[in-house]
């Protein structure tokens, strides 16, 4: 019987997680392993500063003081008794588009298991709270079920990001965009005049490239974009050789 591993960076008691459960449980065999509260934009960060401690808490359902790669690690290693044959992060409360996906630790869960060479996916619902998973639930059967038939390129993840709601959207395969966010960091001060600041809002400067997961999305279709783990510009190699004259003899 396959088996489906699933994670998060919204925490274990989010409503992501048990749509994303309930839906895969109709394909396999389902283990949930997610981190025991909120860890949005973790990143791929390990926790090493301290002893990670596993709770049960029914069968087939773990979780971890600590990160979104912390639980497919341990999972992996530890948990398990074999590999999973898929590794599904989300449904994470947000999308995760364009440059934003370097700080979501829901992304980094797939990186890490695809790291481990497990086909692994990333789904994010995208729009106004509260989010509607029914859409992205669908699409997560959907996906899942080729990933586990066919699997995925070699060191490759997908990043799916799904509008909030019902309907059936139309599917369409993206490259990673650009998502740069305008007044990001908000100036407070407390009693004493001490200014502080907080990280978050703001305005998000759209890519108007028409093959981008950002501007895809934004029309109100699913995007599904394949990442690799390689972040090597390949051209920039050329370009340091023959331009910068880096290499000599």
């Amino acid at each position: 019987m396959k088996t489906i591993l699933i994670t998060n960076d919204d925490g274990i008691h989010s409503p992501g997680i048990k749509a994303l459960k309930e839906a895969m449980e109709k394909l396999a065999r389902t283990i949930v392993i997610a981190p025991d509260r909120d860890n949005s934009a973790v990143s791929h960060s390990l926790t090493m500063n301290r002893p990670l401690k596993v709770s049960k808490l029914e069968d087939n359902m773990y979780t971890v003081n600590g990160t979104p790669t912390d639980c497919v690690a341990l999972g992996i290693k530890k948990i398990l008794a074999s590999p999973p044959d898929l590794l599904i992060s989300g449904i994470n409360g947000g999308a995760n588009l364009g440059d934003d996906i370097s700080y979501s630790g829901t992304v980094s869960a797939a990186i890490e298991g695809t790291m481990y060479g497990i086909p692994s996916i990333a789904i994010s619902v995208g729009g106004e709270p509260p989010f509607d998973f029914r859409g992205a639930t669908r699409i997560a059967a959907f996906i899942a079920q080729k990933a586990l038939n066919d699997r995925l390129p070699e060191n490759t993840l997908l990043n799916i990001n799904v509008p909030s709601g019902h309907e059936r959207y139309k599917i369409r395969v993206t490259r990673q965009g650009r998502r740069l966010w305008e007044d990001s960091i908000h100036e407070t001060h407390d009693p004493r005049g001490i200014p502080h600041y907080w990280i978050g809002g703001g305005t998000p400067l759209m890519d108007p490239s028409e093959d981008t997961d950002v501007y895809v999305f934004g029309a109100g279709c699913v995007s599904i974009t394949p990442i690799q783990l390689d972040l090597t510009n390949h051209s920039g190699i050329s370009y340091l050789k023959n331009n910068w004259k880096l290499e000599h003899n």
